[in-house]
């Protein structure tokens, strides 16, 4: 019978029991044999990755953000557990979970770990975690649907316009010229020209002059 390796590194019992039966009914049906290892702090992971080799063998790691600071204090949290495993290039998938709602935060965890799976821990029970179990494992990824929504605001306001980008289109729309932009704004005439470019493609637009460009960022809420 195939195996089937999942590591769970948290340090809440309710959430690891969640875990554990998840696994154990998703893999029901007989053919493959879950075997699971409960690490409650980031002291007994490390010394895992470090003393066995069972990380390398792992498929699948559920691992909470905010697991408190290792004995040594090097490591902080859970965020980085996961950048070590990640350096290890461990084949394990791995599930990051948090109770954190901050769209920042949760942006730059997905970015630095890059994770198959993100879980928001208000978002889990018993129907949230096979669905996940069954994207993590055959196409991932897969995020609960408040780290959707936090993705969704923060590509919306900040993470895909910078300041210049937002400058630039007020000032469009209150008539100012493009040659003036570079007065206004730090760059030079050139480097503006660039950015509404880049504004243009972003916003698909393709007439020639700023009024679409404005109606189009006013349409998507950046006026």
């Amino acid at each position: 019978m195939k195996a089937f390796t999942a590591i769970i590194i948290d340090d809440h019992p309710i959430i690891t029991d969640s875990y554990q039966a998840a696994i154990e009914e998703y893999f029901s049906s007989g053919t493959v044999e879950p075997k699971i290892l409960v690490l409650n702090d980031l002291d007994s992971a490390l010394d895992q990755i470090n003393n066995s080799k069972i990380f390398m063998a792992a498929d699948l790691i559920f691992l909470d953000i905010q697991l408190p600071p290792s004995r040594d204090n090097r490591m902080i949290s859970g965020e980085d557990l996961g950048l070590k495993i990640r350096k290890k290039n461990s084949p394990a998938k791995i599930v990051l979970s948090t109770s954190l709602n901050e769209n920042y935060r949760i942006y730059s965890l997905l970015k630095n770990i890059n994770p198959e799976g993100f879980l928001i821990k208000t978002d889990i029970n018993r129907h949230e975690l096979l669905i996940a179990l069954d994207k993590v494992i055959s196409t991932p990824p897969y995020y609960s649907k408040t780290v959707l929504q936090l993705l969704r605001k923060h590509i919306s306001s900040d993470f895909v316009l910078d300041a210049n980008d937002r400058r630039i289109l007020f000032e469009l729309s209150i008539g100012t010229k493009l040659k003036d932009l570079q007065n206004i704004i730090p760059l030079s005439l050139s480097g503006v020209e660039k950015k509404r470019r880049n504004l243009k493609i972003l916003f698909e637009v393709e007439e020639e002059g700023d009024r679409s460009l404005v109606l189009k960022a006013r349409e998507k809420g950046f006026l």
